[in-house]
This record gives C-alpha cells, structure tokens and sequence, in this order.
C-alpha cells in the first residue's frame, strides 16, 4: 500500500490560494489499501468515477482530511500534516494493515518539507523518497527556475540565452542586452507554472505572439530603450521577485518555438524516462497538452531525450528523488533549448501515466492521442452535472470500446461569477477526431464570438 499525499506547493513559497479541486487528481493515482491525505472531502462524484476508470474499489480506499487550519481547507496546510489527528488515524489504520511494515512508499505531488516531518513522526522516512533532501527544503531549490539555470549549466545542457537577475538595476542592464538578439524577452518568477508567472517584453508589437508561454504581456518604447527597461523594472521588480524573496530570470525570446517536455523518475538506482508531450498556448495562455509526443524528427527527438536524461543524473545527484518534468522549446531550426525543470508530480502525470497508459492503452493498435485542456474563457459551463449530462447526451464521454472519447480530469466546481472551471482530456484517434468532440462541447458552451478563433487555434 502506498500513503498518498494530496498537497500542492507550500504557500509559503507561492500562495494558490484555492486547490481543493486540482489537488484531487491524486484520487488517479490511489489503488485498492491506498491511504490518501486531502485537504477536503473528495467529491463524491468524481470519485465514484475516477475510480471507476482506474479499476480501484472506492470502499478500499482510506481517506483522511486533514484538519483545516490556517488556509480553511482551501488546500493542505502543511503544518497538518503532522497534527495528532492526522497521525493518529494513519497509525490506526495501518495497525489494520499489519503495521508500518505494510507501507510500500509514501508519495505527495508535491515535495514539501513538511511529509518528510510526518513521515519521521510515523518512523517512515525510509518510505519517501528523497526525505533527508526534502526535510531540508530541497523541494523549493529543485523547483526555483533560477536554480535551474545553474544545474542546466552544470549539466552541460543547452539552455535559451539569458540570465539570473537579484535586483531592478541588474534586470534592466540585462534586458537591454537580450532585446539586442530577437527583439523580445521572457521574465520568469522563479516560482510559478503555465505561464503565470511569465511576461513578455517586446519592442516590435509583431513579436506579441499567442503561442509563447507568458500571461502578461509589456511593450517597451524603443524610442528610449534604457529609460522604458528602467521604468519596468522599478514597476515590476516587485511582482517579479515575489516581493523581493526571489531571484528573477530573464530569457531571449525564441518566436516560432515549439514546446515539448519529457518527464523522467529519479530513483535511488538512477533514472528512467516516463514519457514526452507537447504544450500549446491560445493568447499565451496554456490552453491544452497532448500525449505521446510521436511526430519529432529523429534529430530533435536525440537532443531532447539526451538533455532530459543530463538534467535528470544532475538533478539525482543533488539528492531529489521523484517525478520531473524537463521542459524545452524546438527553434525553428530544430535545436532543442531546455527552459525549466518542475521537480514535482506535474500537472501531466495524470495525462499520460494514468489517462495514456493505464485507461487507454494508447500506444497498442489502433494508437490513441490524450490531449488535456483548460476550458477556453469563451465557454460557461454552470456546474459538473450540466458538463456530464453534455458528455452523455452528445455520445462524447470516454468509451471503453472504443478507446476514445473525453475523461474529466478532477472535480468541476462552480465558480459564483466565471461558471465551472476544470480541465478534461480528449482521447483520439487523430486530429479530425478531437476536432469533432472539440466542437460539439463548444457548440453547446459557447457564449461568445469567439467560437471560430478557438477552433482555429485548437486543432492538433
């Protein structure tokens, strides 16, 4: 059995706010004896049908909440973990289980100091990975996009051109300099995801592509270079640095780039890659990710996977062990430049370790395609009821036969002023498939005008 901890990243390194939907994709992990931690309930709902995609008996499962504490039960409190309640309700129920001896390993999403206190408390820390690193806040360092920087180049590992930066005057010498290669720059909080916490800085209003990673989006006025560079950073040094605490890196921006990612596992007897995707972005925002990735040339495929597996025995070797995700951008030319590493179970395990190859099969005959997505801002969907009585009524819900069909990735909760937010994957044959699903849920949540510029920027 394994003991599963449904968390997301401290807050006191990011604040998310409000995870108690997204942190239940770790129901997808959780088998027959598992015990999993949650910060709520899980919705009913959505395990009744996790678990019926993924063959696990929900009467198997053990579930504890944790305690509120000081975020309400909006995600994990880390200083939950290790509350009487909780280790009292473990200890309990492994005593069933024949003891801690039944403990095959303790797994979180994210990997936070604070399971490795609550696995010492339980005398587990053999069971987690990694724990002597995590214990000494080794999640944040092998999270830190600077830091990345700095393990890339020990790695020996092609990295886009650009730098780390500590301070506003540093940041605007150094942007001054990028702006001299492809005339825009990326500014990356060391701590963020999806490109939120990305801006892109362009001198040519041409180069504000939707395809790049980055929510916001500056144009500096080239008539005065140093003093608009000096203006942004005096404005956005704050946000940037998350109020000072952390350095800021600035990349050259590559226009035309593609975004691809192969996720590795760290164990304590090396590394092993799990699979490689790509990412699109609509209004440079993440707006879906498709699995397995079979269309890269040879050449760029070599590149990717030796880059990966460098980064993965370097980052093994400073002690992590787990999931990472090693993200990297194709240039038109067809060098593969890495951008990031996410040292963590990202928000592509589900996709393609649970979607791809234990539902789907999605490599056996006929191969299948799961492509995840965020629902586009131009659909309302009122509630989780409405979107899976679509599902059923339009014939479009995941088909065992078939293999095809849409999988709804966590729970889908109401938001009061924005409808149901969630994210859902399509499994297909082939772009013309996905395409037919795509259009029949935006025919039936569409509530703009946007619904033929979606389509355009959403076939695959």
């Amino acid at each position: 059995m394994r003991i599963i901890i449904a968390n997301h990243i401290d807050p006191a390194i990011r604040d998310r706010r409000d995870l108690r939907a997204w942190t239940q994709r770790a129901l997808w992990g959780a088998r027959d004896d598992d015990l999993v931690v949650l910060c709520v309930p899980p919705d009913p709902h959505f395990l009744r049908y996790a678990t019926a995609l993924t063959g696990t008996d929900p009467n198997r499962l053990h579930l504890v909440v944790a305690p509120t504490g000081a975020y309400e039960g909006r995600l994990l409190d880390p200083q939950m973990l290790t509350h009487p309640a909780v280790l009292d309700q473990v200890r309990v129920y492994l005593a069933t289980r024949g003891g801690p001896g039944a403990v095959g390993e303790i797994w979180a999403l994210w990997p936070s100091a604070s399971v490795a206190r609550f696995a010492a408390a339980l005398g587990l820390s053999e069971k987690l990975p990694g724990c002597a690193f995590l214990a000494q806040g080794g999640g944040e360092l092998v999270n830190n996009k600077a830091v990345f920087r700095t393990l890339a180049a020990a790695a020996n590992v092609p990295v886009a051109a650009g730098t780390v930066v500590r301070d506003p005057g540093e940041a605007a010498v150094a942007t001054l300099t990028l702006l001299e290669g492809s005339g825009a720059v990326v500014v990356k909080q060391a701590h963020n995801g999806a490109g939120v916490g990305n801006e892109l800085l362009v001198t040519d209003p041409s180069l504000a592509t939707g395809h790049a990673g980055a929510r916001h989006l500056h144009h500096l006025d080239r008539t005065d270079l140093p003093s608009a560079a000096a203006a942004y950073w005096r404005e956005r040094w704050t946000w940037a640095s998350a109020d000072g605490r952390f350095p800021v890196v600035l990349e050259e921006f590559v226009p035309g780039a593609r975004t691809v990612y192969c996720e590795q596992h760290l164990t304590d007897t090396g590394t092993l890659p799990t699979e490689q995707g790509e990412l699109r972005y609509t209004d440079r925002r993440l707006s879906h990710e498709s699995v397995p990735l079979r269309d890269l040339p040879a050449a760029v495929d070599e590149q990717l996977l030796d880059g990966s597996a460098r980064l993965a025995d370097t980052y093994r070797a400073v002690g992590y062990r787990g999931r990472i995700s090693t993200d990297a951008i194709v240039r038109p030319d067809g060098q593969v430049l890495f951008t990031e590493v996410n040292a963590q179970v990202s928000g592509s395990w589900h996709i393609y370790e649970v979607f791809a190859h234990h539902i789907v099969h999605a490599n056996e005959t006929p191969e299948r395609t799961v492509t995840e997505s965020h629902i586009p801002p131009q659909w309302t969907v009122p509630d989780g009821e409405t979107f899976h009585r679509a599902l059923a009524e339009l014939g479009i819900g995941y088909d065992r036969a078939t293999r095809s069909g849409v999988i709804v990735s966590m729970p889908i909760v109401d938001h009061p002023s924005l409808g149901a937010q969630f994210t859902f994957s399509t499994v297909h044959a082939g772009p013309d498939e996905r395409d037919t699903i795509w259009h029949a849920l935006e025919d039936r949540f569409t509530t703009t005008a946007r619904r033929t510029d979606s389509r355009k920027a959403l076939v695959v």
